[in-house]
């Protein structure tokens, strides 16, 4: 087996690379109270209504006991509340509730600054660039 350098690894370079990006969404998310990932959890119910768990873990590319640990502050906090499901009884979907959506709201603002700085000091048409392949990576290696 030959051990390549870190600078080879394709892993590496993604993950070092997320947790820089993340490390700056979370120092401006911090002023609303929320992180990175509750933020795009507010953010997927509020573009599809309701998500049943599966579906919402499914959409962040987590594992449930991970999406679960994430979801308790947002429904502790009311803006995600539960609801049953009509047609399953013990299937359960998630909305936004008018708490969820004001934070949101607030968090938007914080997110924008996040997003500004990272293009900043990026590059806008190289964020938009690493946006895309990013996207279409996701897309193509979860055919698999």
């Amino acid at each position: 087996m030959h051990i390549q350098s870190l600078e080879n690894d394709d892993c590496f370079a993604v993950r070092q690379a997320a947790r820089h990006i993340s490390q700056l969404y979370e120092r401006h998310l911090s002023g609303a109270g929320i992180t990175p990932t509750q933020f795009s959890i507010l953010c997927a119910l509020r573009c599809s209504s309701r998500l049943t768990m599966l579906e919402l873990a499914q959409a962040m590319v987590m594992d449930r006991t991970t999406l679960v640990r994430i979801l308790r502050p947002l429904l502790r906090n009311g803006f995600v509340a539960s609801e049953q499901d009509g047609r399953v009884r013990r299937r359960l979907q998630l909305v936004l509730t008018s708490g969820g959506h004001a934070k949101l709201h607030e968090a938007v603002t914080h997110w924008s600054a996040a997003q500004d700085e990272f293009e900043r000091k990026f590059g806008r048409q190289q964020a938009a660039s690493l946006r895309r392949e990013l996207l279409r990576l996701t897309r193509d290696v979860s055919k698999e």
